[in-house]
């Protein structure tokens, strides 16, 4: 386990800090972030309240309350479970042994969040929760540096690359531009428009090649 993991892992753990332990609870809270995610499809996470999350997952205002304080709470839970649900497996994407370039591995990453845009509810308009902008903020990275992070951590164990300060910003840089890109794609088609898709792929590959060598993209 790297530093980076268990920073990754305080911070998910912070970020759903409200999840119960029982197995009822547990259920019940996953019912409740399940209707949160139709509701963000739907109208968009600006408009979600605590009310509209009640009725669609058929429980009372006051056991929404039971978990979340506020609406945000609520939102902040659910872009931690999206975080949750890319975060491991982008990782282990990048140090897959039949990918023999770093494009090739990365790309396969990527392939997972744009997957995510796509069949994920409430994925593609809350993403992993750092389009809520909180002052002051309640971590001190945002989930998409956590991301940026351990693709990172994977391509450097696979690679053998050499893990510094300048490469980990430049990386993120390029995970960041990536994903305003992705967020571009899907604004209007659910399956993603396929040509800000790819140029956010050709971009982020212009900004790391110089950085982690060049391949042949064929």
């Amino acid at each position: 386990m790297t530093a980076h993991d268990t920073i990754d892992q305080v911070e998910t753990r912070l970020a759903l800090r409200n999840e119960p332990v029982q197995a009822r609870s547990t259920a019940r809270l996953g019912t409740l972030l399940d209707a949160a995610a139709a509701v963000v499809d739907e109208i968009g996470f600006e408009r979600l309240t605590t009310a509209m999350v009640a009725e669609r997952a058929g429980a009372s205002i006051g056991t929404v309350y039971r978990y979340f304080p506020d609406r945000i709470a609520l939102l902040q839970a659910l872009g931690a479970r999206n975080l949750e649900r890319v975060l491991t497996r982008v990782g282990d994407e990048v140090r897959r042994p039949e990918h023999e370039t770093w494009v090739a591995a990365l790309s396969a990453a990527m392939d997972i969040l744009v997957s995510a845009f796509r069949a994920e509810p409430g994925f593609r308009g809350l993403r992993v929760g750092d389009v809520i902008d909180l002052r002051p903020s309640p971590t001190d990275r945002t989930f998409k540096s956590i991301v940026a992070g351990r693709m990172l951590d994977g391509l450097i164990e696979r690679f053998g690359y050499e893990d510094t300060p300048q490469l980990r910003v430049l990386f993120e840089s390029a995970v960041e531009v990536s994903d305003a890109l992705a967020t571009r794609a899907f604004a209007f088609d659910p399956q993603g428009e396929e040509q800000f898709l790819r140029i956010g792929f050709e971009v982020t590959y212009g900004m790391l090649a110089p950085h982690l060598g060049e391949v042949d993209l064929g």
